[in-house]
C-alpha cells in the first residue's frame, strides 16, 4: 500500500516512479495507456464482404507479401471505394490482433463518408455557397479534429480527405473535434489532383495555404465557392496543389516566424471566410 503510495506521490511531483509492486528492483515503472483505436475486422473474407456491404471502413492493413484471389479482390474494392490501404509487416498485424488475420486486418470507421461530387451537389442543391476545407498531408487526429471542429462552426459544409497521408478518423480525432467530424460531410478522394479536377468542374475555386502566398487572406474573395487546402505541418502543402491551386494566400504576421499551427491558421482562415459572408 505504501508503495502505491510512493508511486502516486512520484508521480505527482514528476519524478520517475519506482515499480509498485517491487520497490527494490531499480527499474522504473512506466504504466501501459489504453489503446484508443476503432472496431476490427479480421481476416479476408470479413473485410472483404464489409466492404462489398456498404460498411463504412476507416483503413486496411494488409501483409506486404499477401497474395491470391481474395487480396486482390480487397484492393480492388477498396481502391473503388476509396478506402486507404496500407502495406505492413506482419508485426504490425499481429500487434493489431492476437487472431489469425490472414494478412488482412480493418478499422471500421465511426464515420460516415460521401463521394465529393454528391457533397457538392447537397451544398448547392440547398442553395448554399460551396465552402470546403481540403487536409493535403495532415496526420495528426488532434489537428484534424480542431480544424473539423472549426470548419464546421465557421459554416464549411465539407471535408475532403485523400486516401494517402491523411489521418484516420480515430476516437480520439472524434473527441477533439467536440462531435463535429459527425456533424460536417467527409469526403474521401483517391488523390490531391482528382478532388481538384472535381471541384474546377463545378466552379469552385481551389485557394492553397502558403507563407509566401502572394494574397493575404482577408484580400481573397471567400464569398465565392472555394476550398481551402490545409498542408502538413513540415512540408506545407504538395506540389500539386502549388501547381494547380487558383491562388495561393497567406495570413499576415507581425513577426518573421517558421508558421502557425495548422488547426490555429485554419480557424483563422475559416473566420475571415465567415466574417466575409456574413458582412452586410
Amino acid at each position: 500500500m505504501s508503495a502505491v503510495f510512493g508511486y502516486i506521490c512520484r508521480r505527482l511531483s514528476g519524478r520517475k516512479p519506482i515499480n509498485p509492486v517491487n520497490p527494490g528492483s531499480g527499474i522504473i515503472f512506466t504504466p501501459m495507456k489504453p489503446a484508443r483505436s476503432l472496431p476490427m475486422l479480421i481476416g479476408r473474407k470479413p473485410v472483404m464482404e464489409a466492404i462489398q456491404q456498404g460498411k463504412a471502413i476507416e483503413k486496411i492493413f494488409m501483409l506486404r507479401s499477401a497474395s491470391g484471389d481474395e487480396i486482390t479482390a480487397i484492393k480492388k474494392l477498396a481502391k473503388d471505394a476509396n478506402i486507404p490501404v496500407s502495406q505492413v509487416p506482419v508485426e504490425k498485424l499481429n500487434n493489431l490482433t492476437r487472431a489469425q488475420h490472414q494478412g488482412v486486418v480493418a478499422w471500421a470507421s465511426l464515420l460516415h463518408y460521401v463521394e465529393l461530387q454528391d457533397a457538392i451537389s447537397m451544398v448547392v442543391d440547398k442553395g448554399d455557397v460551396p465552402l470546403f476545407i481540403m487536409l493535403d498531408g495532415v496526420t495528426d487526429v488532434r489537428n484534424v479534429g480542431a480544424i473539423a471542429r472549426s470548419a464546421y462552426c465557421c459554416g464549411a459544409q465539407g471535408l475532403i480527405l485523400p486516401t494517402s497521408s491523411s489521418a484516420s478518423l480515430t476516437e480520439e480525432a472524434i473527441k477533439t473535434s467536440a462531435g463535429a467530424l459527425h456533424k460536417i460531410m467527409l469526403c474521401r478522394t483517391p488523390s490531391v489532383p482528382q478532388a481538384i479536377d472535381v471541384l474546377r468542374l463545378n466552379g469552385i475555386q481551389v485557394l492553397g495555404t502558403e507563407m509566401r502566398g502572394s494574397v493575404p487572406v482577408a484580400e481573397s474573395d471567400l464569398t465565392i465557392p472555394s476550398c481551402i487546402v490545409m498542408g502538413a505541418e513540415d512540408t506545407g502543402i504538395s506540389k500539386d496543389v502549388l501547381r494547380r491551386a487558383d491562388k495561393l494566400i497567406r495570413i499576415p504576421m507581425a513577426v518573421q516566424f517558421d508558421s502557425l499551427n495548422v488547426s490555429v491558421a485554419a480557424g483563422m482562415i475559416l473566420y475571415e471566410a465567415i466574417r466575409q459572408r456574413t458582412a452586410g
